[in-house]
């Protein structure tokens, strides 16, 4: 559920596919909080420092109050990822860090993470799995060192009861899935204590 009282009135939603879907969790946020005004820089394909060069200066120049970064998917994709990780960190951290210092509460994610994707090709899907769980954990202990408002999905009930949470492609989420981020999303905002 979304605060009582929305204090954020700037909301920016970074990152890649995850964060652009049109109706996804990033814009079901907008629509809880329902802030003055609202950007969503979300382009798909983009990697974690692809994120941080081109969507970071439009995000600080909107000078928003509230942001959310979502990214690091498309480099865990790729094989070789666990030998790229601490790049993807420092990329990910010069996306939250200035944020914060421009005076954003910061909202991180870490995606669900199934346990296969048998509708990938077979050379993506081998190790896809592992690569996305190491990426969750990472986001995670990132997310604890700088201070974000974290909603870790990579364990979410809904996947060990099996719940259908990705679209026609097999790798993005579905609107189900969406609406289980946004709520998650919202409750953690929803804790945070000097707005209780």
């Amino acid at each position: 559920m979304a605060p009582e009282y929305s204090p954020w009135r700037r909301y920016c939603a970074l990152g890649d596919s995850v964060v652009e879907e049109p109706g996804g969790f990033a814009e079901l946020v907008r629509d809880a909080l329902e802030p003055d005004a609202f950007v969503n820089l979300g382009v798909r394909n983009l990697r974690a420092a692809e994120v941080r060069d081109v969507q970071l200066p439009r995000a600080l120049a909107f000078a928003p109050d509230l942001a959310m970064v979502v990214c690091g998917a498309n480099d865990a994709m790729r094989p070789g990822y666990e030998a790229r990780a601490d790049e993807v960190d420092a990329a990910l951290a010069g996306i939250v860090e200035p944020l914060q210092r421009a005076g954003a509460t910061v909202v991180t994610v870490s995606v669900f993470v199934m346990a296969e994707y048998p509708r990938m090709p077979a050379w993506l899907a081998t190790g896809f799995a592992r690569r996305m769980a190491v990426l969750a954990q990472r986001t995670n202990a990132l997310a604890a060192r700088l201070g974000t408002v974290h909603a870790d999905l990579s364990r979410h009930p809904a996947i060990a009861a099996g719940e259908v949470l990705t679209g026609e492609d097999g790798l993005h989420g579905n609107a189900y899935s969406h609406r289980i981020a946004a709520a998650a999303v919202l409750d953690r905002l929803a804790r945070l204590e000097e707005y209780r």
